[in-house]
């Protein structure tokens, strides 16, 4: 496994330090991202629930900007265990105050009704050039880039519809991303479910500044991740091909929407997430014109 994906299932693998409670460290990287702390809240989560329970929905809020230099906590309540559903809440925790808030739902394995949308028709990803050297050309030039250009050492992004991140153009609200890691994870479904969670946040809140020009206004948005959510429907492994289908229906009261859906390469609908993200305009008049959001997370 190459060292950035090492580190982070090593990151996801939050220490065990007392009975519901967990900790988690942070990449070396000036900021707190949203997806690394949405994966390590639901690694300590589902290490309190009992199989055959399986993690099906969470619902969860970003509350206030993390602090990379020292570890957070996860207290896990358990609200309730159930024959049918168990239900967790966990809290994230920095010098005292909680920066992140999630409710997750499970539910043991059972047979029902199956029906799912067809995945929308794209090239497949061994059509398409990955992110990895789009996004290093860039960290050359702009320090800003390498905050998170690391991440495409561990995780292969591939775009349908390539823009290019200077770009200043208007676009529909939507975007089709194939990825996976880039090397084999092991088979415990916590380590997927929480690596999709990671994924899932990956240039989702960008889907809704489109409309607006990605690079017009780059430095006059500050934007960040303010709540999440994700839906999970059938099995799936994070180290093969899934397609992240976005597209963001609203954007209003410096607030972007966005959703997307997690296709396989059968064509079948794995999972689908949900986000809100402050979209705040730092000039008054930025609101008037094509703006573009600065990849800052809240957490």
């Amino acid at each position: 496994m190459n060292p950035v994906l090492q580190e982070i299932v090593d990151l996801i693998n939050v220490e065990r330090i007392e009975q519901n409670l967990y900790r988690g460290q942070n990449h070396k990287t000036e900021h707190v991202f949203g997806g690394q702390v949405l994966a390590q809240a639901i690694a300590a989560s589902v290490r309190t629930i009992a199989e055959p329970h399986s993690l099906h929905s969470l619902h969860a809020y970003f509350l206030r900007a993390g602090d990379w230099n020292i570890p957070i906590l996860y207290e896990v309540d358990r609200i309730r265990d159930g024959r049918s559903f168990t239900t967790r809440r966990v809290k994230a925790i920095q010098h005292g105050r909680a920066i992140f808030d999630m409710a997750l739902s499970c539910q043991k394995t059972e047979p029902g009704m199956s029906h799912s949308l067809p995945m929308p028709d794209v090239p497949p990803p061994e059509a398409l050039r990955g992110d990895r050297e789009v996004f290093l050309e860039h960290a050359r030039t702009n320090p800003e880039v390498k905050h998170y250009a690391f991440r495409f050492e561990a995780i292969d992004v591939r775009q349908v519809e390539r823009m290019s991140m200077m770009d200043n153009d208007s676009h529909p609200p939507y975007k089709h991303t194939w990825l996976k890691t880039r090397d084999p994870l092991p088979d415990e479904p916590e380590i997927h479910l929480a690596m999709l969670g990671y994924m899932s946040d990956l240039d989702f809140m960008s889907t809704s500044m489109l409309p607006h020009g990605r690079n017009a206004m780059r430095g006059n948005v500050y934007g960040a991740s303010l709540d999440h959510s994700l839906w999970f429907h059938r099995p799936f492994r994070a180290d093969e091909w899934l397609l992240f289908a976005k597209e963001s229906p609203n954007a209003g009261g410096a607030r972007g929407f966005v959703r997307g859906q997690f296709f396989n390469r059968d064509g079948e609908l794995v999972a689908t997430a949900a986000q809100e993200c402050l979209i705040r305009p730092v000039n008054p008049k930025a609101s008037q014109q094509p703006a573009a959001a600065t990849e800052k997370q809240a957490s």
